[in-house]
């Protein structure tokens, strides 16, 4: 899907226009990327095309119109709902505030969590999200709770103005109405690079 692979073309291009780069080629690009040329071009030719030919791509310019398309150009507020380690690794991210995610919340039951401080968020007891959503309207809810939990969790959010789900409980939710899901199974990756690695060393014996 074209989608899923904007944000790494995002990321390359924000590495080019750090470096200074000012124009690239869809051949150049796919060198780096390991993506084809023609891909490349189908990818970008889907949103209207960005190239000219003979001069390549503008890559401010294409950095730009990606990050929009993206929904970047915008700020968005952002609670975590799950205090734990993942909770407070994600919270560290520092990659939030650059792509102009702003983390205004943090929630758990943990009577040992709650009153804590991350990046200067205080843990709130789950009893007061909906007061905070109310007060606050953050759109985005990072989910690092249990499974039992994650449904329990997801279903008291429509009706809260949270427009999205980005979830870490390590079970498929199926989203509530109005809001969308994005599922993240961390181990789906290492079981890709395993089968990697297995079927690398096929090959070599």
């Amino acid at each position: 899907m074209v989608i899923r692979r904007l944000p790494r073309y995002f990321r390359y291009l924000s590495d080019l226009h750090a470096a200074g780069v000012e124009r690239i080629s869809s051949t150049e690009l796919s060198r780096k990327m390991h993506v084809t040329a023609s891909q490349i071009r189908h990818d970008l030719n889907c949103f209207g095309g960005f190239g000219q030919q003979g001069y390549g791509y503008n890559v401010e310019q294409l950095h730009k119109a990606i990050g929009d398309i993206l929904g970047l150009s915008r700020h968005y507020k952002l609670i975590i709902i799950g205090a734990g380690n993942l909770g407070h690794a994600l919270a560290n991210y520092a990659g939030f505030v650059r792509r102009g995610f702003r983390l205004v919340g943090m929630f758990d039951i943990d009577p040992d969590v709650v009153g804590k401080t991350v990046q200067g968020v205080t843990v709130e007891h789950m009893d007061a999200l909906e007061a905070f959503c109310k007060r606050e309207k953050p759109e985005i809810a990072v989910l690092t709770v249990s499974k039992p939990a994650a449904v329990e969790v997801a279903n008291r959010l429509p009706g809260l103005g949270i427009r999205g789900i980005w979830n870490f409980s390590f079970m498929e939710l199926t989203p509530p109405e109005g809001i969308y899901v994005e599922n993240v199974h961390l181990s789906d990756s290492l079981m890709t690079l395993s089968q990697h690695i297995t079927a690398n060393s096929e090959i070599t014996q």
